[in-house]
């Protein structure tokens, strides 16, 4: 069996990691491309890196995707078979006081890279959406076909232009491209940004923590197995190119012009924010102080997805529920912090 080559970016960040480590186990090789940027600790990104490193099939790459020239050189050594693009600014939160970073890292770092794969073009390309690109979208479930122009923050913008700039590429180069809207990702080796980390950290210290819109706020919490099992499966579900399409599957989002779809991969289980705060509190075995506060600037108060298609698609229904999940992180945090 010939063995495959991936291109996995932000290969040092929490789903970057356990992307690349899940492929490295499958027996794939993999190109992990990562800037080490300090928007969190950077030890942490470095430890992800060096678990990876563990597998001779892993090689590390510390580089900005806006450096073109390293960019299309990867590409032309190596010739992966599949892009898996989870290099980004994220956090909403962010994006309202250093929307800059956002347009470099998002807009012209994903630019490059899709101009590295029209040179030298794999099987199939995987980009990262958000869940965020719903926006103001009221009716839920989350539909992959649900139209989706209202966004409320700068961070969902950028990721809705990711998705307007592959499907042009796809059209115009007739690259394969598959975008996948994540939803509220959490779990072991998570980001110190995150709502989970922050409350887990809180609540051990003695800490309180901020619980927004009053505590009136559901997400489609999605733990990181999950999403990986989605994002590997969607691999080889490459978008067919016009002539190729057969009868397709219900709900389809698969473009008329090019060989381009958008995919959810969601838990499809809001859980209320207080019923999250609880299954933390549950696991560690302490009760939080709350402070409740007002609704934070482009916020959402609800996200539901749809994850019919993935299934449809891959046969994969995310399905951990939220306090096995939990658990999961805060045995991690205790142990990698010592508490």
């Amino acid at each position: 069996m010939v063995q495959r080559t991936a291109l996995v970016t932000g290969s040092a960040g929490f789903i970057g990691f356990h992307t690349a480590k899940r492929l490295l186990d499958a027996g794939w090789r993999v190109i992990g491309l990562d800037a080490m940027t300090d928007y969190y600790d950077v030890t942490l990104k470095e430890r992800r890196h060096a678990m990876l490193m563990q597998n001779a099939g892993f090689q590390a790459v510390v580089a900005r995707l806006e450096d073109s020239d390293l960019l299309r050189g990867l590409f032309e050594e190596h010739r992966p078979d599949v892009v898996i693009h989870l290099a980004a600014q994220a956090g909403v939160r962010y994006s309202i006081d250093e929307p800059g970073s956002y347009v470099e890292a998002n807009l012209i770092g994903t630019f490059k890279l899709l101009e590295a794969a029209r040179a030298f073009p794999p099987q199939h390309m995987l980009l990262a959406s958000t869940s965020s690109v719903y926006g103001a979208n009221t009716d839920m479930p989350y539909a992959e076909t649900d139209k989706a122009d209202t966004q409320m923050s700068f961070y969902a913008a950028t990721k809705k232009a990711n998705e307007a700039m592959a499907h042009s590429y796809a059209h115009l180069y007739g690259l394969p491209t598959t975008m996948f809207r994540f939803f509220t990702v959490y779990g072991p080796w998570g980001r110190p940004d995150m709502a989970l980390f922050k409350f887990t950290k809180a609540i051990l210290e003695g800490q309180p923590i901020d619980i927004y819109n009053h505590g009136d706020m559901s997400r489609d919490f999605t733990f990181i197995d999950d999403l990986v099992s989605g994002i590997v499966a969607l691999v080889d579900a490459v978008p067919p190119a016009s002539e190729e399409r057969g009868e397709g599957v219900e709900g389809d989002s698969l473009s008329a012009v090019a060989p381009w779809r958008v995919v959810n991969i969601g838990n499809g289980q809001p859980v209320q924010l207080m019923t999250f705060v609880e299954a933390i509190e549950a696991a560690i075995g302490s009760t939080a102080q709350k402070n409740y506060m007002p609704m934070q600037p482009g916020d959402v108060p609800a996200t539901w997805a749809s994850a019919d298609l993935l299934q449809a698609l891959t046969g994969v229904r995310p399905r951990t529920p939220v306090d096995q999940g939990v658990r999961a992180f805060v045995d991690w945090y205790r142990d990698y912090y010592n508490v």
